[in-house]
């Protein structure tokens, strides 16, 4: 393919892709497929020779869309939001192009640069305490990581390398070795899996706390567990906060549990992948006191913020903390540039896992330029309106209850009755192919999941939703078993 022929095929898949958001909500929003669907549809081996595009692209409807869950389709409300929009399509084509790897400053000096403007600029839109914030006299700053998941990672490795100098600062003579198994994390028991998965990773053991009836850690209970835990000669290292947790948008108490942690000289990490978005809106700000408190802090642009994944965002108050982590003195001879030593510049390889990284700044730099804030704290503020509203009609109707607390644009619901009342209307609705939910549990009852999703949904999808979940209910308790 030259560039004549890219140009056309480009505007070409620009027309496909338009059409595809345009008509999204024509597809069924959950495909009916079998595992192993694919593979009798395409060869069994790679092309010898070149094949048209022609033949390709037509292969896109046959193989490729039978196959996929639409995520941005106004019915889909699984899980949580994945973002999308234009602006950030148009990033990612541009990042495509330019292909370049931002491992250091010198590698590509606009990616780090951008990267380092970008955070700012959404930290002060956060309004983040100044020592987040790259472009002050504090010592902290931002980074763009893939995924809440290695924000987590990286910031239990910091805290754990963190911890380890501590102790033989005060005990010259132990090893790493004899430290490692007296180290204990903590998080929540609604915490996302991905922190237990960070711990596992790490080499640390970590605990969980029991929550609270609106499914949050507080204090209390975080504070008995850690004098059990000193008393039996562990060292407690780390807390992962959840602002927003998976099941339920439930909200830690980390003005409680951070003043904790500042006292027992351990690493707060507070974990805001969905709901960090939203404190952009001045009336969602109040949830992210006790910030102020935590070493480090990340959310996901690439969930609710309009920014297509992947794009994760982390903060930490000290950037040495997590430099310290992958940084070595002996660092090969390609990687050394004129101005690493000046103070002025930041490799971003030693703040993350891997060591290449894409252009992802662009995406939040065309973002925030083409909505602007208000446009932003707009479609947080009409997805919290279209849950309320999923709310209300739940409220109104006798046969469900609500299970949590709607403070987003999270609803959880349940048939009253038993858990399997509620696994059967799911079973039904995931048959339908017509709306999409996942289920959580909640207390020990088996709790449906209304997550708003698509940039595109509106009060008629609502609408259109709870007809169908209350047809289905309504057919089910016609059943002679219910």
């Amino acid at each position: 393919m030259d560039a004549a022929e890219f140009r056309r095929r480009g505007k070409e898949m620009v027309d496909y892709m338009a059409n595809y958001l345009a008509n999204i909500e024509q597809r069924p929003v959950y495909p009916d497929v079998k595992p192993g669907y694919l593979r009798s549809l395409i060869p069994t081996e790679a092309p010898l020779e070149p094949e048209n595009y022609e033949d390709v692209i037509k292969d896109v409807e046959r193989v490729i869309m039978p196959g996929v869950t639409h995520w941005h389709s106004p019915y889909f409300y699984a899980y949580f939001p994945t973002a999308s929009s234009y602006p950030a399509m148009l990033a990612d084509m541009l990042c495509g192009a330019i292909g370049g790897m931002g491992f250091t400053w010198a590698s590509n000096p606009v990616i780090t640069e951008l990267e380092i403007v970008m955070l700012d600029w959404l930290g002060k839109m956060l309004k983040l305490p100044e020592h987040f914030i790259a472009g002050t006299h504090g010592q902290g700053g931002g980074v763009i990581q893939s995924t809440a998941s290695e924000a987590t990672l990286m910031s239990v490795l910091a805290a754990r390398c963190k911890a380890i100098q501590q102790v033989q600062a005060s005990n010259p003579g132990q090893s790493e070795a004899e430290i490692l198994p007296k180290l204990v994390a903590y998080t929540s028991e609604q915490a996302h899996s991905s922190v237990e998965r960070a711990s596992l990773i790490g080499g640390v053991l970590m605990k969980k706390v029991p929550t609270d009836d609106n499914y949050a850690v507080g204090g209390g209970m975080f504070k008995k567990m850690l004098e059990e835990d000193k008393a039996a000669g562990l060292i407690p290292f780390y807390l992962c906060a959840t602002l927003g947790t998976t099941p339920s948008c439930g909200f830690d108490h980390i003005t409680e549990l951070g003043p904790i942690c500042n006292k027992e000289n351990m690493w707060m990490h507070i974990d805001a992948a969905y709901a960090g978005s939203a404190f952009i809106c001045p009336e969602f700000r109040p949830l992210l006191n006790g910030v102020e408190f935590a070493d480090s802090f990340n959310f996901n642009p690439h969930k609710w913020l309009l920014t297509n994944f992947d794009c994760s965002t982390m903060w930490v108050k000290k950037r040495d903390d997590i430099i310290g982590v992958f940084k070595h003195s002996d660092q090969p001879f390609y990687l050394k540039h004129e101005h690493q030593e000046s103070g002025l510049v930041t490799d971003y390889r030693n703040w993350q896992i891997p060591h290449g990284r894409r252009f992802r700044s662009l995406k939040l730099w065309f973002v925030f330029r083409m909505y602007g804030i208000q446009g932003l704290q707009a479609h947080i503020r009409k997805q919290v309106a279209l849950a309320k509203e999923f709310e209300s009609l739940v409220r109104a109707d006798k046969r469900f209850e609500i299970c949590a607390e709607v403070i987003m644009g999270l609803v959880c619901f349940r048939l009253k009755g038993s858990n399997q009342l509620t696994e059967l209307l799911l079973k039904r609705i995931t048959e339908s192919r017509e709306i999409h939910l996942v289920p959580c549990h909640l207390s020990g009852r088996f709790v449906l999941r209304f997550a708003i999703c698509a940039r595109t949904t509106d009060s008629r999808h609502i609408q259109q939703a709870w007809r169908h979940i209350t047809q289905l209910t309504f057919e089910i308790l016609q059943e002679p078993n219910h």
